[in-house]
């Protein structure tokens, strides 16, 4: 069973930097998408950055310049660097593989919260 694992998000106040990982525990981790996603009370889960098994990265509009996607296929790890967060960024973020817009390979895990607030 494919499993995700996010690393601990936390608190931060705006304008600051977070760095979030998550480790895959398939053993195929190298042959599949991986995106960042994250969810809010009240809103859709939405996917905040995607990158492919070449490593051509996507962003959401609301994210782009600000956050970066990367991949370590040896750790089987990816990343998603935040820098000069928002308030409008808090919220749980989830780590998947997406196979469509729609669809993802895994059960989705507990995520981790990111707060920004001063």
């Amino acid at each position: 069973q494919v499993q995700f694992v996010e690393s601990v998000g936390g608190l931060v106040q705006p304008g600051w930097s977070l760095r979030l990982s998550c480790a895959a525990s398939v053993s195929t981790f190298s042959i599949y998408s991986m995106g960042w996603y994250r969810s809010d009370p009240g809103k859709q889960r939405e996917l905040v950055a995607r990158i492919t098994s070449g490593g051509t990265t996507n962003y959401a509009d609301s994210v782009k310049g600000r956050f970066t996607i990367s991949r370590d296929n040896a750790k089987k790890t990816v990343y998603l660097q935040m820098n000069s967060l928002n308030p409008e960024d808090t919220a749980v973020y989830y780590c998947n593989a997406p196979v469509s817009t729609t669809l993802v390979i895994a059960s989705w895990g507990q995520g981790t919260q990111v707060t920004v607030s001063s």
